[in-house]
């Protein structure tokens, strides 16, 4: 299969999966849900030995898989709704062990208590790591849930019961990290252009400047789900902080000479399991690609992201005020000779809804400038009720130790940086003398550490 094949292969997937999940649900037939409800019983009460466990997982997996959207829904809210913990055993136990409180009995019943409690959700979620790509089932299976639950409140003690099985699964421990070139295997570079969430993959030449000499590229697997990258980051190779992605991600740009390279730019992080939502180990990766550069490249001193802002343009549209609050007189005369007369001028009420026809105008992107990355600024330190940042991009970075440390304006031009961020950009720098504090320092304290240029820009 040529390069090009395997590429529209992969962009066929992603429209494949859209399509699945915008598809209308449709309940399956009452026989069907019968003989469902009869492996699900199986299931749950371990018949038989390893073989008959295996042989019954498969099958059950292999029906679930083979049902449209509607049929899963079904499966699932049955086997949420039907195999929870009896509510009289529970009842029992737990009048028994307050019985036993401070006898020599009380171990006993403690342990009948947990016992009682163990939902036959478990069972039947855990027999599936008994065959083949049965970790990957559980966890597209849980993919299906998030779906559901906005509409299937009744679903999450189920989500619960998965999420808390992942999380004991999918520790960092057990996670290995890999890096990924261009003669890495086709079926797993395909993954990266499946998964790539930041900046799209365009091309398969695209995706081979991205694995040059110049570039490297990270993913934590997990010994189960071998060519499934559950996490991946990309980086550059430089001699200063980026302040473009464009020039970034140029494939006609010359390749750097890493012998003279002191920056490492991590410009995408994605993760690819929509089922793993929740269980984090995005900070782990980075401290391991940090350690992997240092060792390999001796010359690193500065480790920055390249980042954005997805949440600005669409927070200040909810917030009109606080771009007002960040216009000057000043910056209200250089807007009125680019022909903005006032609150009230339709160009600018097309900014504040990401509308990208400003950004030709040269005397109107030099009045915006300034006033957009005070609110840019601003929307970084200042914006959530519980003193975090409203930016999940920024709660990431921070929450792993990071400093926010510039601003950088017109760094996407695309039309996505546009419409999301005015095409702001951030740094976020990893100081690895400093990682150790600024996590405990915003963890504690909501405290996040931002270069003085960046702060005064904030405070306007």
């Amino acid at each position: 299969m040529s390069a090009t094949d395997l590429f529209s292969r992969g962009l066929s997937r992603m429209r494949e999966m859209v399509a699945n999940a915008t598809a209308k649900p449709k309940e399956p037939s009452e026989k069907i849900l019968e003989r469902i409800r009869q492996q699900l019983h199986e299931c749950a009460e371990g018949r038989g030995g390893e073989i008959s466990t295996r042989q019954r997982a498969a099958r059950l997996a292999e029906t679930y898989l083979g049902l449209d959207d509607g049929g899963r829904l079904a499966v699932l809210r049955m086997i949420a709704l039907e195999f929870g913990p009896d509510p009289t055993q529970v009842a029992t136990a737990h009048k028994a062990y307050q019985a036993a409180v401070g006898s020599e009995r009380q171990w006993d019943a403690e342990a009948q208590l947990r016992a009682a409690m163990r939902s036959r959700r478990i069972r039947i979620l855990t027999q599936f790591n008994a065959i083949p790509q049965g970790v990957k089932f559980l966890v597209d299976l849980r993919a299906d849930l998030l779906r559901y639950l906005p509409e299937e409140p009744l679903l999450k003690p189920l989500d619960r019961e998965l999420e808390a099985r992942l999380t004991a699964w999918f520790d960092v421990g057990f996670l290995e990290l890999t890096r990924i070139t261009w003669h890495s295997p086709a079926v797993l570079l395909e993954k990266l252009v499946e998964y790539e969430a930041v900046h799209e993959i365009r091309s398969w030449n695209d995706l081979k400047n991205r694995l040059d000499t110049d570039r490297r590229c990270y993913a934590f697997f997990h010994p189960r789900m071998p060519l499934e990258p559950l996490i991946f980051v990309e980086v550059a190779l430089l001699e200063q902080l980026a302040d473009n992605v464009q020039q970034l991600l140029d494939e006609h740009a010359p390749v750097q000479d890493t012998r003279r390279a002191d920056t490492a730019i991590f410009y995408s992080i994605s993760n690819t399991q929509a089922g793993l939502r929740g269980i984090s180990f995005g900070n782990f990766l980075l401290k391991r690609v940090v350690e992997d550069l240092q060792r390999d490249f001796p010359k690193l001193k500065c480790f920055a992201t390249l980042s954005p802002l997805p949440g600005l343009v669409r927070w200040t549209s909810r917030h009109p005020e606080e771009l007002a609050k960040a216009l000057t007189p000043a910056d209200w005369k250089k807007l009125a000779a680019a022909g903005v007369e006032g609150p009230d001028s339709p160009r600018l009420g097309a900014l504040l809804e990401g509308k990208a026809d400003w950004q030709d105008d040269p005397a109107l992107a030099r009045a915006l400038k300034e006033p957009l990355l005070r609110v840019a600024a601003h929307y970084l330190l200042h914006t959530a009720g519980d003193s975090r940042p409203v930016d999940p991009v920024a709660r990431f970075h921070l929450g792993n130790g990071a400093r926010v440390e510039r601003l950088n304006w017109m760094a996407d031009s695309s039309a996505k940086g546009l419409a999301q961020s005015w095409g702001i950009m951030v740094n976020y720098l990893y100081d690895p003398d400093r990682i150790e504090s600024n996590l405990e320092a915003y963890a504690s304290e909501g405290r996040i550490d931002a270069s003085p240029a960046v702060r005064r820009q904030a405070r306007r």
